[in-house]
């Protein structure tokens, strides 16, 4: 099938354009510059943006349209201008891609996204679809971008929008901001703690995406959210429970309020809202407790860092950068070795298995792989801006590559990338043999963490684009 989708190099779009391109169709995306996209979303997908001549026809080529574009809502207060910029990256934009939807009699699909938040602040009243919208700003949002988009039903479309509620995995969404303070002991409830909330994990939210594509009985409004729907407080002592940390210190609404003026109604309002049409539908979520998706999320992904005391590798740059860490990660992925070498091989690809929190761009690469070639590109860890060159050391077919770090955080970064194929399977290891400045402290108290948190990321995307699973 071929898909268009809006939103795609966010945080859920990222997650579902993988998933799509394991199931073999073809992703076209609508993004604001090529080139930045092409780092986030790897080399095949195919790209457009919204002045493009071929938008239109994108569209009317394609059966199954997923509009998840929107500006985020945290990042600015609430002003008159944000407000505004807030309702036309979604309701405009929705407006333009069902204006431009022909009407030829051919089958279509259009999945959009909407929010829990169209129900309003309604304490823990039990929230089906059939609840009726509530009032305020969000709720009037909400009801106007789904109004946009069951338009397209006049063109004979399938409309179906997904109220989408609190997505969780590790790398961004919600806890991209929530996980560091909860990590130090200093997580706790929000507001009241009382109001309830309605998170779906990461995974689920792309199945159900999945599923709705094709299942003709996904019509009108959808709840996207986990079958248990919890109170804040109950929220943070899982996940501080997950960390193994305590989670009893509140966050007053009164400071939220000051830091986030009206945009902080989103963190201290809630919806007990359930998955009523899902459920119906026979939709089986991965996670349906809130402990499993944070334990899901939290743990290691089979990720060992150790000192390193063996032989050198025969490396010309390890001579000349001894390393003190090595880094081992196994997975097994079951796709043909060729599909994952190549995969893996291309740069472009880098991007989308990276954390989007790490804002990762691609600045410089060469159009064939092979030993010689440098790649540059820049990422942030926390709020530092950092640079990056690497040089392919190696690069045999089929068989592994080392990558190496001219320029960038470590005193030494040596990666090598090994396949083997294994009864249909390949098998994937990778070997990183690394040293820091400040030595043992610093790899103790920030990079061990970072890196574990960066390789069991991976392995998660890795997981969406081929059911890959750590070993």
């Amino acid at each position: 099938m071929k898909f268009f989708v809006t939103g795609a190099t966010g945080f859920i779009g990222q997650a579902l354009v993988l998933r799509l391109l394991r199931d073999g169709h073809e992703v076209k995306a609508l993004v604001r510059s090529a080139d930045r996209a092409r780092s986030l979303l790897g080399a095949d997908v195919a790209l457009c943006t919204r002045h493009d001549d071929s938008m239109g026809e994108s569209l009317s080529d394609s059966d199954v349209i997923i509009n998840l574009a929107g500006k985020p809502l945290f990042g600015d207060r609430w002003d008159n201008r944000t407000r505004s910029e807030i309702r036309s990256s979604r309701v405009d934009l929705t407006q333009e891609i069902v204006d431009l939807i022909p009407e030829d009699g051919k089958e279509r699909v259009l999945l959009s996204a909407s929010a829990v938040g169209v129900y309003g602040n309604r304490g823990d009243e039990k929230l089906s679809e059939e609840a009726p919208a509530g009032s305020g700003f969000l709720a009037e949002l909400c009801s106007d971008w789904e109004a946009a988009a069951f338009a397209a039903e006049k063109k004979g479309v399938r409309v179906a929008c997904l109220r989408i509620g609190v997505v969780l995995d590790r790398g961004g969404g919600a806890l991209a901001q929530m996980l560091l303070p909860f990590r130090v002991g200093a997580g706790g409830p929000i507001g009241s703690g009382k109001q309830f909330v309605p998170w779906i994990h990461r995974r689920d939210l792309v199945e159900l995406f999945v599923e709705a594509a094709t299942n003709p009985e996904y019509i009108g409004a959808v709840n996207a959210t986990a079958p248990q729907p919890v109170p804040f407080a109950k929220f943070a002592k899982s996940l501080g429970t997950s960390l193994r940390r305590p989670a009893v210190i509140p966050v007053p609404g009164f400071m939220l309020k000051i830091i986030f003026g009206d945009a902080a109604q989103v963190l201290l309002e809630g919806q007990n809202a359930v998955p009523t049409k899902a459920l119906q539908f026979g939709f089986t979520f991965g996670f349906e407790a809130l402990s499993e998706a944070f334990d899901d999320i939290t743990q290691n992904q089979g990720v060992s860092i150790t000192p390193f005391n063996d032989d050198l590798p025969e490396s010309s740059y390890l001579q000349k950068r001894a390393p003190r860490y090595a880094l081992k990660t196994r997975t097994v992925i079951p796709a043909p070795l060729k599909d994952v070498f190549s995969f893996f091989s291309q740069a472009e690809n880098l991007g989308i298995l990276t954390p989007p929190s790490m804002q990762f761009n691609i600045t410089r690469k060469s159009d064939e792989m092979k030993a010689g070639v440098i790649i540059e590109y820049r990422l942030k860890l926390g709020i530092i801006l950092l640079f990056w060159r690497t040089r392919i050391e190696r690069f045999d077919v089929d068989d592994r590559f080392v990558d190496t770090q001219e320029k960038g955080p470590y005193l030494s970064w040596w990666h090598e990338h090994r396949f083997e194929e294994q009864d249909g399977h390949t098998i994937m290891t990778d070997t990183v043999l690394y040293s820091v400045p400040m030595g043992g402290l610093a790899n103790t108290l920030v990079v061990e963490d970072q890196l574990k948190e960066v390789f069991s990321y991976r392995t998660s995307m890795m997981r969406l684009r081929f059911n890959a699973k750590p070993s």
